[in-house]
């Protein structure tokens, strides 16, 4: 890559409470069947949309971030969103982000599941304006008038069906989940007790 053109970088946001196997595949995906350089994990601290009462602390679901991805150089975490004002917003992200880091093109990934109450987003209307957005699918969800928008890609990921959710819900029923997480975020989950 020559030092003119700008390094395309994806940008996965979640709560990541905890990371599992679903995220990794998606952001694998992306990166070997997209024009992505890279994927970056923004770890959320509070989404305005989502309770706050089960979410571990910000530090240790970047950290299980980081237990996952640190064999690969191409994902990486990013907690941008720890030092700005919250609850914090998507495009006040972007907006940072691209201050911060001007040789960076960065896009944005998400499943179709966003597109219910994606016109409730702050300032949704910029973000499409100045930003790509790829998509992957997810089923039950359908993408409605989104679906030939120009800003809007559409990808064909591996469905996983797990979620975060389900995750806690069994560990807190004592059943096993190992191989839904990376096997180290596994295993911190396990020494520390958390969702028990």
């Amino acid at each position: 890559m020559n030092s003119q053109q700008s390094k395309k970088t994806g940008l996965f946001f979640g709560s990541y409470n905890p990371i599992h196997i679903g995220h990794l595949i998606v952001g694998e995906y992306m990166v070997e069947n997209s024009d992505l350089d890279e994927v970056w994990y923004v770890v959320s601290p509070q989404n305005p949309l989502k309770e706050k009462k089960t979410l571990l602390a910000d530090h240790h679901r970047l950290a299980m971030v980081d237990l996952a991805i640190e064999d690969d150089p191409r994902l990486s975490s990013c907690n941008i969103e720890f030092k700005m004002p919250r609850p914090s917003y998507t495009i006040d992200t972007l907006t940072y982000l691209q201050e911060k880091y001007p040789d960076h093109k960065f896009i944005l990934i998400s499943g179709t599941d966003i597109f219910p109450t994606f016109h409730k987003w702050k300032n949704y209307q910029e973000i499409l304006k100045q930003y790509q957005l790829y998509i992957y699918q997810r089923p039950g969800y359908d993408p409605g008038d989104y679906a030939s928008h120009s800003s809007i890609r559409f990808f064909e990921a591996p469905l996983m069906e797990i979620s975060a959710s389900f995750i806690r819900q069994s560990v807190k029923s004592g059943k096993d989940i190992k191989y839904m997480l990376p096997e180290k975020v596994y295993r911190y989950i396990r020494e520390m007790h958390f969702y028990e």
